[in-house]
């Protein structure tokens, strides 16, 4: 989660994306940083998120996007 809260700050320094849980809900986050989080976590842990995993409840929270990934690289 450490590696996953790093990478979120280095896009967005001015959300608490580590208690936040509703970041697209409350439009904490904009499509431009799901843009660069997609592009940062293609990046970092060599996987691609499909078009039909850009859903509002995979991008609300760290948590949620963690289970994604791991879901993702599990599929590999």
């Amino acid at each position: 989660m450490d590696k996953l809260l790093k990478l979120l700050s280095e896009v967005n320094d001015s959300v608490d994306f580590e208690n936040e849980t509703k970041l697209v809900d409350d439009g904490l986050i904009d499509s431009f940083d799901i843009i660069q989080i997609i592009s940062s976590i293609d990046d970092e842990y060599d996987i691609s998120i499909p078009a039909t995993e850009i859903l509002p409840e995979n991008f609300n929270s760290a948590k949620a996007l963690l289970a994604l990934i791991e879901k993702l690289e599990n599929e590999d």
